[in-house]
């Protein structure tokens, strides 16, 4: 199983369509939020299913503030993290993630990607496509394979 993860496109979605084209097939998106206002081009993109959560740009929206599911053995919670503090950094949501039950948390509003595997909750932002802020300043993204064992594997990818 392949998952595309993506965050704070925020309405720029010319480098979401280009990685989605990079690495279809797969077979689930995650946003982290901040989408502003582009739920329908994001949803309607991929031929696969596709869990969006709104940031704190996502004034209007509709989409929830977070989401909960299973992907293969792994309780997954997406959130946009704004409301965890984020910006500080990633230990008060990997502890609301380890009070939840969550095996792995995704989230974004940094614009910053981080792969952090240590602990007992895997905490994942793919960074930003459209406005990255860590050096050297690339469009991330991030892969998560689920290998034939159920095991879960997470590439950082940049355009």
């Amino acid at each position: 199983m392949k998952v595309l993860i993506v965050s704070d496109t925020h309405k720029k979605n010319e480098n979401f369509f280009k990685v989605l084209k990079m690495v279809s097939p797969v077979d689930m998106v995650i946003h982290c939020g901040d989408l502003e206002g582009s739920e329908y081009a994001i949803s309607a993109a991929p031929d696969c299913v596709v869990e969006m959560v709104a940031g704190n740009n996502d004034f209007f929206s509709q989409l929830p503030m977070e989401r909960e599911f299973e992907i293969g053995k792994y309780q997954i919670w997406v959130t946009h993290g704004h409301n965890y503090y984020v910006s500080m950094g990633n230990e008060r949501l990997k502890q609301e993630a380890k009070t939840r039950g969550v095996d792995i948390v995704f989230y974004g509003h940094t614009h910053r990607p981080v792969i952090d595997l240590n602990g007992d909750v895997v905490a994942i932002n793919p960074g930003s496509l459209s406005y990255p802020r860590q050096d050297g300043r690339k469009p991330s993204y991030v892969l998560m394979d689920i290998d034939r064992f159920g095991e879960a594997h997470f590439t950082l990818k940049y355009l």
